[in-house]
């Protein structure tokens, strides 16, 4: 070690970090941005399953639910119009992820976080006065604008803000502060369903706007990332930002890194096209990939519809929503759990192990409702059998929660080298956007047809996924961010695109380039 700076195991520079109660503040605030994001997706699913808003809005829907036993359970919520308006969210953070790149990457990331402040602001008031089912789901359009900006710029933010021996503690704020925005939704609905008058899912909806004033009133006081500010010409307000972050005046060495990978990254005018190279090859994979294996894991189908589905399979109303209060609370601890774990046991293992945990009981789940309903979808659950499968489900939620849910959006989000960082990370929302609304339109008529074999088909998905992390992904911890490229050309698979030498970005300097 000399001068500050240690060789990685990459083979590059790493500065060592510690937690500066700057950079504790600048993450804080910055992955409060996941708790719009996780608020929504707690309380779209319990307000569509309240008998109040569905005979408002789906009234169709309403008598269809309240059929009597002898109907079928697996098909009782099956309507285009309920799931589109939960997914109608999603297609609109996945038309906004391609803006909210150019945002991000020109004026800054704490601009594109506070872009999507306010306009989830906005969605969350027009959906708590909603009058008609066009307020309802317009409302839900400037909600899915205000994720698709928070989206994309929050995860590069954190990642860009931390230390690289802190990166992934960091990072997985933003997925604590979703688990906490589904457990504050979850609570809420419990809270709600019974208020007289039928008016509690107002109180829900209209709640929305208290995270999403955290994130507006929050982007305004915090910093810029120094890559961000470099990129964009700041270069002396930079080094004071990193000189902070640090918590040191040595930064200089770190400091003439970034500006050397700012430069490379401003030649490049057309990061778009240049992300289809060969040598980003292997990056490129992982942005598609990691966020679309995410959404195959059939984590929405819980999340999303918890509510509707422990009422589908026989759980009455309230019973319903404390099932998905409990789902909640295992989501946002086993998230802590990965906090804890993810900068010391590496990201491979996390994912190994949540996606086999997940596979076991996505096959328990599917059965033991197998064996209640079988292929007609009529019976009833005792309280036992109702028990059991809400431990399994738990098992599930935990797997994920410490695996697929937080890195799906670490890993993305620091595999990229600077000059393709936006437009790589705007395609990683944008496929992941993708996935969940297809995925949150098609759920309820899939549980309609394939039953049960729906648990077995995202069961499949697991083994392809995780055979998949086995293969091809290196592990990340503890590498620079501005040093990523260097994982991929020493890797078995990927170095047959990435040559020694010929990694891109800042990387080139670590060869004598």
């Amino acid at each position: 070690m000399a001068g500050g700076v240690v060789i990685s195991s990459s083979g590059g520079k790493v500065y060592p970090g510690h937690m500066t109660a700057f950079v504790f503040f600048s993450c804080l605030v910055a992955s409060s941005g996941g708790l719009i994001f996780g608020y929504d997706i707690g309380i779209s699913g319990g307000v569509t399953s309240m008998d109040s808003f569905l005979s408002e809005f789906f009234p169709s829907v309403y008598a269809q639910a309240k059929a009597n036993k002898d109907t079928n359970q697996y098909c009782k919520f099956n309507s285009q119009l309920l799931t589109l308006f939960t997914s109608s969210l999603y297609l609109a953070a996945l038309a906004t992820s391609f803006v909210a790149a150019s945002v991000t990457r020109i004026f800054g990331r704490k601009w594109s976080m506070f872009c999507g402040g306010i306009t989830f602001l906005a969605g969350s008031a027009l959906n708590g006065a909603a009058t008609n089912l066009m307020m309802l789901i317009l409302g839900r359009l400037l909600l899915g604008v205000g994720v698709g900006f928070a989206n994309q710029s929050v995860p590069l933010y954190l990642s860009e803000m931390a230390p690289a021996n802190l990166r992934g503690m960091l990072n997985i704020g933003f997925q604590l502060m979703t688990t906490i925005g589904i457990l504050s939704a979850n609570l809420i609905n419990y809270a709600t369903v019974s208020i007289e008058g039928g008016w509690g899912w107002r109180i829900g909806l209209g709640l929305a706007g208290v995270p999403a004033l955290i994130i507006t009133v929050g982007a305004l006081a915090l910093p810029d990332t120094p890559n961000s500010l470099i990129a964009r010409g700041y270069n002396a307000e930079a080094k004071k930002v990193l000189i902070k972050v640090r918590g040191t005046s040595d930064v200089n060495d770190e400091y003439d890194d970034m500006v050397a990978a700012s430069e490379e990254a401003n030649a490049i005018k057309h990061p778009w096209r240049n992300i289809l190279e060969p040598k980003y090859r292997p990056q490129l994979t992982i942005a598609v990939l990691i966020p679309c294996f995410q959404q195959l894991t059939g984590i929405n189908v819980i999340m999303f519809y918890a509510p509707v589905l422990f009422l589908t399979i026989g759980f009455g109303g309230d019973a319903s929503l404390m099932s998905a209060v409990i789902t909640g609370l295992v989501n946002m601890f086993a998230t802590i759990i990965s906090i804890i774990c993810v900068d010391r046991l590496g990201r491979r293992a996390l994912f190994l192990q949540g996606g086999t945990q997940m596979f076991v009981s996505q096959v328990v789940v599917g059965t033991l409702i197998a064996l209640q309903f079988g292929t007609t979808g009529v019976g009833e659950m005792s309280r036992s059998y109702a028990l059991l499968l809400v431990i399994f489900i738990c098992l599930y939620v935990a797997g994920f929660a410490w695996s697929w849910g937080p890195l799906g959006w670490l890993v993305p989000s620091e595999v990229f080298s600077l000059e393709i960082r936006s437009a790589g990370q705007s395609i990683a929302v944008c496929v992941n956007m993708t996935l969940t609304f297809i995925i949150g339109q098609a759920f309820l008529t899939m549980l309609c047809h394939l039953k049960f074999g729906l648990f077995y088909f995202f069961a499949a998905w697991m083994v392809i996924m995780t055979t998949f992390i086995a293969l091809f992904l290196p592990e990340t911890k503890g590498v620079p961010i501005d040093e990523m490229s260097l994982i991929w050309s020493r890797h078995w698979f990927w170095k047959k695109y990435v040559p020694a030498g010929h990694e891109g970005g800042s990387n080139r300097r670590m060869h004598g380039v």
